[in-house]
């Protein structure tokens, strides 16, 4: 049986192509997210002569992380079956979507206090340039793997079945246990210097309805590193924007703008080494002439100096028509990947607070620039995401079990902001309502206690300790019909008296 690093180094010859165009894409971008084979934290990386590709890449990143994980509000809907729904009265409705807003509020928080948002944005980019990533939500927080850190193999409908990952570490950092099985085995060339650089390897693998996953450190198996998680219910998850039938890799947006990208930085370039040299400032003095170089640089300035004018001139280069045109053919080109990056948006304001409507035009953009990209992130993103860390609270005792009836759903598109449409159909409910049937009718029929319910689950609002129930309203207005009572008997009394 092959071991998972002679697996990896067979299935790497697979990925080298991807691997090829995702670090012609990134010198063209951020080079540093592509390093080639053998660089390191020395490695000087060379800079693209334009920064459309780096601020464009940075943008749609930040643009997609806004559009998938909008702060302060849950990415996804939990609901009961339509079916179970119209079983129940109109109070169990309203109690099931507040228990269900609580449970999306606990998921939401426990997503966010786990600092995801960094790695979240730098795997972005990496879809963005390479079109491959691999998440890992471990214990102590989300890791991303870059493309040139594992190998991954699709069936021929695109379903994984297979991923190994590298991570390196030391020699010394290795547990005791593994060190001396290092040691024991013959097979194994792991050096045995404490400072030797040595790359353990994980194995994910589909096994019926389960994935095992277990680690190597060249052909040794890592004490207590296997696992079984069930198939929807993973903390690995893979990533790629773009997918092709029959490819186990994702191809990256960046190289549908190869062409322009590498045209501009050609463009760049010669611009920029044309204007280096029209710069330039140099004299020519004629040798036959009576003017002498040496007075000249003798004179201070505004000096006198014996000589004409006709012998000095001043070199020039006759490039400006040409260098006009590049010039003109690189703003073209550059304002056509401002759109495709989204550059020449102005739809989200720079703040700290952004408005549903300007998040919810971030989104309409990433659909209708990127191909429906956004959406499928929130298929192979965002589900396995929720699912994992449904199960990784219900396992820590944070959440309970949840009923076989409540259904997940990601929201895309325009309706990315989660419940927030539904806030908006109840206000329409209410606002058309009130002017067709008119207010006094509008009291008479509408329940308060639902209105304030579904609205605060729309809103994402725990509504405990803020909204009264019907019982405590009961006991307010008794409360309150017994001070009048004993005010106007108070009065009464004093007229009497009087």
């Amino acid at each position: 049986m092959k071991t998972l690093k002679e697996r990896y180094e067979k299935l790497s010859q697979i990925r080298r192509p991807y691997l090829d165009r995702a670090r012609d894409a990134a010198k063209l971008t951020i080079p540093s997210l592509i390093p080639e084979e053998g660089d390191n934290e020395t490695t000087g990386f060379s800079t693209p002569w334009q920064s459309v590709g780096s601020r464009g890449t940075n943008n749609l990143a930040s643009k997609i992380l806004l559009a998938l994980f909008p702060p302060n509000s849950a990415f996804f809907r939990m609901s009961v079956d339509d079916v179970d729904r119209m079983n129940m009265d109109e109070a169990s409705k309203g109690e099931i979507d507040e228990a269900l807003a609580s449970v999306e509020r606990v998921i939401t928080q426990d997503i966010e206090s786990s600092k995801f948002r960094s790695t979240m944005y730098q795997a972005a980019r990496h879809l963005i340039v390479a079109g491959n990533g691999l998440l890992y939500d471990a214990e102590d927080g989300m890791r991303h793997y870059p493309l040139h850190r594992y190998v991954i193999q699709r069936d021929a409908d695109g379903t994984v079945y297979q991923i190994i990952a590298t991570d390196k570490t030391v020699f010394e950092l290795l547990s005791d246990e593994l060190k001396a099985a290092l040691i024991a085995s013959e097979e194994s060339s792991a050096p045995k210097d404490d400072d030797a650089e040595v790359t353990i390897y994980t194995g994910i693998k589909r096994d019926g309805k389960k994935w095992k996953v277990h680690q190597e450190v060249e052909g040794v198996m890592v004490p207590g590193s296997e696992h079984e998680y069930k198939i929807d219910e993973t903390p690995w998850i893979p990533l790629r924007p773009i997918a092709l039938d029959g490819e186990s890799y994702g191809r990256g947006y960046i190289e549908e703008l190869y062409g322009d990208l590498n045209t501009v930085d050609i463009l760049t370039q010669a611009v920029t080494e044309g204007a280096s040299i029209a710069a330039l400032v140099k004299f020519l003095v004629d040798p036959n002439g009576v003017t002498k170089k040496d007075d000249l640089i003798d004179t201070q300035n505004g000096g006198f100096a014996e000589g004409r004018d006709q012998d000095i001139s001043t070199l020039r280069v006759d490039k400006g028509g040409d260098l006009r045109v590049a010039y003109e053919s690189m703003q073209g080109i550059s304002e056509r990947l401002g759109y495709a990056f989204l550059l020449s948006s102005a739809a989200r304001r720079d703040a700290e607070r952004v408005t549903a409507e300007e998040i919810r035009f971030v989104a309409q953009e990433l659909e209708d620039a990127m191909g429906g990209i956004y959406s499928v992130l929130s298929q192979e993103l965002q589900m396995p995401l929720v699912k994992w860390r449904i199960k990784k609270l219900q396992k820590g005792g944070k959440l309970p079990p949840l009923p076989k009836e409540v259904t997940t759903e990601i929201i895309t598109g325009l309706e990315a902001l989660g419940r927030g449409h539904e806030h908006q159909r109840l206000r329409a409910f209410v606002g058309d309502a009130n002017q067709n049937v008119g207010p006094e009718v509008l009291a008479e029929y509408l329940s308060v206690s639902e209105y304030l319910k579904r609205t605060a689950a729309a809103l994402n609002i725990d509504t405990k300790g803020l909204v009264r129930t019907e019982e405590e309203v009961q006991q307010s207005r008794q409360q309150q019909a017994q001070q009048q009572a004993q005010l106007q008997a108070q009065v009464q009394a004093a007229g009497r008296q009087q």
